[in-house]
């Protein structure tokens, strides 16, 4: 079974949502209500709400800020997306409901630490799926989709609105100025778990052998690779330059290949988050 065939399946989408969102209520239940921290987004919304009217509870409060989101999704994405991001704000709203849980960590900082990392991590893992765990994840896919932008921007300029007005409604700013650490760290977490599995590395080599390192990149490591022209400066000679796509576990390999093979070559190495088609995955579509 491949991760694309996998990517699509129910069964793995209701696993991540599930996953996802119950880590998400523990790193609301088990630390962010004991600190009154705010998270941000659609369930910092609510805990503001609630900390400063105690009227109904933050699920609640989460319940009825989705109503206008979920509309948007409806119209906006996919109907799948939207029965899958319905089930996430069930599942978040059950869990911080029921779930009865404390870290007790005594430090504010360390507290707000955990907090964005454990939150971070869950809204992560659910964004993997083809749903969300509603709230600002519905406005943050579909400015994803469309514009390109990414996930965790989103959530930080909501919230920079956000604790501008909460800023106004705390008499002291230690909670506040941690509020801002663990949603700052929050939002990397979840920039983090969404391209950590999609991270490649694109390798250019400039040889007179390339041909001869292509060859036994398809041999040994059974890796495709590109010709680009290209033309020495100084030289004016016409060079093949070598092309390829591979990740951390081959990188090693292929550069002891490369350099086995020319020790004078000249081997570029480059990140990249999403690299689609061909047999390395296909786009998502929502």
């Amino acid at each position: 079974m491949t991760r694309a065939f996998l990517a699509n399946t129910v069964a793995w989408n209701i696993l991540l949502i599930t996953l996802g969102s119950i880590l998400f209520s523990l790193g609301i239940n088990g630390i962010v209500i004991h600190e009154t921290f705010i998270t941000g987004g659609a369930y910092g919304s609510a805990l503001l709400i609630y900390y400063q009217t105690s009227l109904l509870s933050p699920p609640i409060w989460y319940l009825l800020i989705n109503i206008p989101l979920f509309a948007i999704g409806w119209f906006f994405v996919s109907r799948r997306f939207f029965f899958y991001s319905l089930y996430g704000v069930i599942v978040v709203s059950i869990c911080t409901r029921l779930i009865i849980l404390d870290f007790h960590i005594e430090e504010q900082i360390y507290a707000a630490v955990a907090g964005g990392i454990i939150c971070g991590a869950g809204a992560g893992i659910t964004l993997r799926s083809l749903g969300s765990a509603g709230g600002l994840d519905i406005l943050a896919v579909i400015l994803n989709t469309r514009y390109n932008i990414g996930v965790g921007k989103v959530y930080f300029l909501f919230n920079v609105v956000l604790f501008g007005f909460a800023a106004s409604l705390y008499d002291t700013p230690d909670i506040f100025i941690a509020s801002i650490i663990l949603v700052f760290i929050s939002s990397v977490v979840v920039e983090y778990v969404l391209s950590m599995f999609n991270q490649r590395k694109i390798v250019y080599v400039i040889s007179d052998h390339n041909q001869e390192i292509s060859r036994q990149l398809n041999q040994k490591l059974q890796l495709g690779a590109t010709y680009i022209q290209g033309r020495g400066a100084y030289s004016g000679q016409d060079k093949l330059i070598l092309m390829t796509i591979t990740n951390n576990l081959v990188l090693k390999k292929l550069e002891s290949i490369v350099f086995t093979v020319d020790e004078h070559a000249l081997f570029i190495v480059e990140n990249s988050f999403n690299v689609i088609g061909s047999s390395f995955g296909k786009r998502k579509i929502y």
